[in-house]
């Protein structure tokens, strides 16, 4: 059975949300989310990714990709999925001051029993719901949806004043924690 959401041209740009589950809101911790800027940066070096435009937001990530001529996005994305979540996993664990430690791997080890893909754990939802960016104006729209997501959910005014963000980047040439291919 296809499904309808699949990267079927690994070497395109495509827009791709990472979900954790139950919606959960993990990356209210700036430690939680260098763990992601750290997993971006080490398949960018080891992997051949490129990252075009991203947002890390409260439960989320927004992500522009693609990657090299001999690079698979597809492996990509399911070796960040499955590293950052077993490191997410360990950093809530070993996290001292995490008030919701109990409660946040509980809801992850039921989504993970949920699932018969999984050995008793789950980070991430299941599907990345990847888009292919074939047109300029696909582009275009998919990476101001990125950029002005925390608007749209009411944390901030600017889109530029989301720290976790490759906004202020593209749009005021501040330097960005995660190598970026801007999109021309």
């Amino acid at each position: 059975m296809g499904r309808k959401y699949a990267i079927r041209d690994q070497q395109a740009l495509h827009f791709v949300t990472f979900t954790v589950v139950n919606w959960i809101d993990l990356f209210i911790r700036d430690e939680y989310k260098q763990i992601i800027v750290d997993s971006l940066d080490y398949c960018i070096e080891n992997k051949n990714l490129n990252v075009h435009a991203y947002c890390i937001m409260t439960s989320h990530v927004h992500l522009i990709l693609s990657v090299n001529h001999s690079g698979n996005l597809s492996h990509v994305i399911r070796d960040f999925k499955s590293f950052t979540s077993t490191s997410l996993k360990n950093a809530t664990k070993e996290n001292s001051v995490e008030s919701r430690k109990e409660w946040l791997l509980w809801m992850m080890e039921r989504a993970g029993k949920k699932n018969s893909r999984n050995s008793g754990f789950q980070f991430w939802q299941q599907h990345n719901h990847p888009i292919q960016l074939d047109t300029n104006e696909l582009m275009d729209q998919r990476l101001e949806y990125v950029h002005n997501n925390p608007c749209e959910a009411g944390f901030v005014d600017d889109p530029c004043a989301w720290t976790w963000s490759s906004c202020s980047s593209y749009q005021r040439g501040v330097a960005s924690p995660i190598p970026l291919v801007y999109i021309e």
